[in-house]
């Protein structure tokens, strides 16, 4: 696999052909905050905190890192005013998940009621019991703003209660959800 240059925050990286944006800013020591993130992981990009500005032929655009390639000469801008602008909103929107990022981004309350104060819908403890456990034990359930995490119920029920998923929760919803 080939290596690319593309520059982050004016900086000229060089990165392994085929990786995402976050993976290459991680490696060069450039910070960007996630949410739905976990190296075990498949990329997801649900909660956006990673969106970054992209400029690529003089056309700016917002991209999650998570989950876009670097590419040859491209121009990455992680806290530019359109990227801090959005990540202030999901600080608000992702509430309480969020606020581990609400000082950087001068965010003290949310202005939105969700109806899930305890779940970003991040994915990451369905994803968990997926892809690593292979158990496929908790699924969503509902759309729109009824969307939520659930186990799944019945007599093909696979849940071993194992507890892996607890430590990912940021909201808190798995270990709400098991009492």
């Amino acid at each position: 696999m080939g290596q690319v240059t593309l520059e982050i925050n004016g900086k000229s990286v060089q990165a392994s052909q085929g990786i995402t944006i976050l993976q290459a800013a991680k490696s060069a020591g450039v910070e960007i905050p996630t949410l739905c993130d976990d190296g075990r992981l498949e990329p997801y990009g649900a909660c956006r905190m990673c969106m970054v500005e992209i400029e690529k032929k003089g056309r700016t655009r917002l991209v999650a890192s998570c989950l876009y390639p670097v590419e040859e000469g491209l121009s990455v801008q992680t806290e530019s005013a359109k990227v801090t602008k959005i990540r202030k909103m999901l600080v608000e929107l992702l509430w309480p998940a969020g606020q581990q990022y609400a000082k950087k981004y001068g965010v003290t309350r949310s202005r939105f009621a969700t109806g899930m104060a305890d779940c970003s819908l991040c994915g990451l403890c369905v994803r968990y019991c997926a892809e690593v456990k292979k158990s496929n034990a908790l699924y969503f359930k509902g759309r729109g703003i009824d969307r939520k995490p659930a186990l799944v119920d019945g007599p093909h029920a696979t849940c071993s209660s194992c507890g892996e998923c607890f430590s990912l929760c940021s909201g808190g919803w798995v270990v709400a959800s098991r009492a």
